[in-house]
């Protein structure tokens, strides 16, 4: 009793750890920039062909790397990665603004059709204010904003910034967002750091004719411009959450709100969101205009004049309780290298230190990487340890309750079938019904789990190691294991409520003393004219499956679907007045093989 006692402890350490290393829930995205082709596309002389396998390449590498997300920039510049009646084509696509793709394709949709059928959310990234990158260099096409409303524009060096004091700026931003929203399946739109330029010596930003027209009772022009940035945030949430509640509206400012403990900030020295660029990002996140902020923490653990470990705990205490949001960490895969300006990024240990240190804060939920490209050279080992320890396990999105918190029901007619012939363990189901609130699932999650005596437990379902994949197909495969497991499957709706899992059967080992042949016996009379005789023995409960298929391997009719079918003697009438004269197969899949038998069927 006392080993016993021991071996069970252990499992439970054991399963606490995992939940500790990989958590069950967490974001694991990362940026692709297309600005100056910085990732995506990586040049501007692409084809759409090219574009295409590259982003395909991309993602996929990301899939690998046990990523759940991707935030896509799809406007860097008052411009478009997508056809738009607003705003022209990017430079940075066809090497000409304005100048579509050729031949024509939405590279938007393609990008978001390609990162869900690999289960990854696509969060559509747009920079608000930033008109052109340099005034000089920058393509510029006729229907661009700085050339039908130059107004709007206020120079900034080489920079030209659409003015956030103008409320028509405003209004035009949030119309460009909402377009996007409305045409295109995306999960979530993002904004970066670009709200007032950040400072920069002998360079002003002139906005005095704006706060002189529309001061709204502020004698600080800082509160004013922090104000501007407050109404536009608060435009795009509500107009988002009006038109299509299930998308998300995240924002990821500079790391650092504010220096200075004495004002509610941290103890650094650093840029600063707050002060440098107006960006009140406390605030968003305090009020819930945000269902998740992503801080560009981009500090090593122990730097001087901002440390990651005193910054992201202060983020994690800023969520408020009443409007409990989502932080996630901005990460910085871009500065990993043996060379590396600071020294904390020079060692391989950083970022993994890093990874450790947010998934022991209770209200961080995960990590955004700047940049793909970087992330994708495995910059010291980095990318290597997330596919084998930190990211091992798959990960469902951490669910929204304030958008919405209603479960899809459970997927049913679930088979769950060992396939001696291809030494596989095979799935199959049928999506539940609609949810009360009309959702149907998105996805699937399917566990295995060690056998027990039982149903499948709670605690079973919360440990990440039993989390097998996510799958939006209805189907699942994988090599078959050498001793009994338990299966679970769960659906998830589109912002990742889990169901009840389905009911399920124990899967039998397989190793050769333990494989025993279901009995299927010749069909009675065989050839047959009207009817015949299909019958079959269970060797022990489990799942029953039997088809009537074609010669071409076309299913023909469904005969028998149990999911759990008692152990015995099994009989089915197979009745022949609607199929044409003709060869067919009869096959019998259940949870220890396949059996087939030929049938003739004649008039």
């Amino acid at each position: 009793m006392k080993k016993r006692y021991s071996f069970v402890l252990l499992l439970s350490l054991l399963a606490s750890l995992a939940q500790a290393q990989n958590p069950k829930r967490e974001l694991r995205a990362a940026w692709v920039a297309h600005v100056f082709n910085l990732d995506w596309p990586s040049r501007k002389t692409l084809t759409p062909a090219q574009q295409r396998q590259e982003f395909i390449t991309l993602l996929d590498g990301h899939r690998q790397a046990g990523l759940n997300a991707v935030v896509v920039q799809v406007r860097a510049s008052a411009d478009a990665l997508y056809p738009s009646t607003i705003e022209p084509w990017s430079e940075w696509l066809t090497g000409t603004q304005g100048q579509a793709p050729s031949p024509a394709y939405d590279p938007l949709a393609f990008m978001v059709r390609e990162a869900h059928r690999r289960e990854l959310e696509f969060h559509a990234w747009l920079n608000p204010y930033r008109a052109l990158t340099n005034a000089t260099t920058s393509s510029v096409a006729p229907t661009h904003v700085t050339v039908l409303h130059p107004d709007w524009v206020v120079p900034f060096g080489p920079l030209r910034v659409l003015d956030p004091g103008l409320p028509a700026v405003r209004q035009y931003l949030t119309r460009v967002v909402m377009d996007v929203v409305r045409r295109y399946d995306v999960d979530g739109i993002h904004f970066d750091d670009y709200f007032y330029p950040a400072p920069q010596a002998g360079v002003v930003f002139n906005d005095d004719a704006s706060f002189a027209a529309d001061p709204r009772g502020f004698t600080s022009k800082a509160d004013w411009r922090r104000s501007n940035v407050d109404i536009f945030v608060k435009m795009v949430s509500d107009s988002i959450r009006a038109a299509k509640p299930r998308v998300k509206f995240g924002i990821s400012p500079p790391g650092v709100w504010r220096n200075g403990t004495s004002v509610g900030g941290t103890a650094t020295t650093a840029f600063q969101s707050y002060t440098d660029i107006f960006a009140d990002s406390r605030k968003w996140l305090r009020r819930g205009w945000v269902d998740y902020l992503a801080p560009q923490v981009y500090f090593a653990i122990g730097q001087t004049a901002a440390n990651y470990a005193l910054i992201v705990p202060w983020w994690s205490q800023q969520v408020n309780p009443d409007t409990v949001r989502h932080v996630y960490v901005g990460q910085a895969a871009y500065r990993i290298s043996a060379t590396a300006t600071e020294a904390g990024f020079r060692s391989p240990s950083q970022l993994p230190s890093q990874i450790r240190l947010l998934r022991q804060q209770p209200n961080v939920r995960g990590s955004i990487y700047y940049k793909t490209v970087d992330l994708r050279a495995n910059p010291l080992g980095f990318t290597d340890s997330l596919r084998t320890n930190f990211y091992r396990f798959p990960a469902l999105l951490p669910t929204m309750p304030w958008k919405d918190n209603v479960p899809p029901t459970a997927p049913g007619q679930v088979v769950l079938l060992n396939n001696p012939a291809t030494a596989s363990v095979e799935m199959r189901w049928q999506p539940g019904p609609a949810a009360t609130d009309g959702e149907v699932a998105r996805q699937y999650a399917v566990y295995r789990i060690p056998y027990h005596a039982g149903p499948v437990t709670a605690a079973d379902l919360a440990n990440p190691a039993h989390l097998r994949a996510v799958t939006d197909t209805t189907a699942f495969s994988e090599p078959a294991p050498n001793t009994a497991f338990l299966y679970a499957l769960t659906a998830l709706d589109r912002l990742h409520n889990e169901s009840a899992p389905a009911t399920l059967t124990q899967l039998l080992a397989t190793t050769s003393a333990s494989v025993l042949a279901a009995q299927l016996e010749p069909a009675y009379p065989n050839p047959f004219s009207a009817e015949t005789r299909l019958a079959f023995t269970l060797p022990a409960p489990g799942p029953a499956d039997l088809r009537l298929l074609d010669l071409a391997g076309r299913e023909v009719a469904v005969l028998l679907q149990k999911p759990q079918a008692a152990a015995g003697r099994h009989e089915v009438q197979l009745r022949a007045a609607a199929l044409p004269t003709g060869l067919y197969v009869v096959v019998l899949r259940t949870a220890v093989g396949v059996a087939r038998q030929k049938v003739l069927l004649v008039r």
